[in-house]
């Protein structure tokens, strides 16, 4: 439980929209795999996985429900869906993940609500939660 809750209102907009997710906003406070390459800020490498896409999922799953402050949203074959807050102010960031089809490639997108920095937390988990799923494979 946070001390204060600054989890801001959820967006209505996440998921997939022709075969992307949503791009990050023009702020130092998301990452992701289908941002272009020049765009250090934002931009961050996808996840490459070995084997059926569902267990891929499952492994991302299991790995987020391991963590402090996580909670699942939304899960099917080839999407996962979730939302971290912080231990102290209760910010919250919404982290996604879609297995495109056909390839053994899962994209990302971590983002906060609110405020224009995330000091790199989004960053930082991202690769927190690769470096898990690396070594579970």
């Amino acid at each position: 439980m946070s001390l204060f809750s600054f989890s801001g209102t959820p967006p209505t907009d996440l998921g997939i929209t022709s075969g992307q997710l949503k791009s990050c906003p023009d702020k130092p406070n998301c990452v992701c795999s289908q941002a272009p390459a020049d765009d250090t800020e934002h931009a961050i490498a996808s996840f490459s996985y070995s084997g059926p896409t569902k267990a891929a999922i499952e492994r991302l799953k299991q790995i987020i429900e391991g963590m402090e402050r996580s909670k699942i949203n939304q899960v099917s074959d080839d999407y996962l869906y979730a939302e971290f807050s912080s231990k102290l102010m209760g910010f919250v960031d919404d982290v996604e993940f879609y297995a495109t089809p056909g390839e053994s490639v899962i994209h990302t997108r971590s983002a906060a609500r609110l405020g224009k920095s995330d000091l790199g937390a989004n960053r930082k988990r991202t690769e927190e939660i690769r470096r898990q799923f690396v070594a579970a494979q």
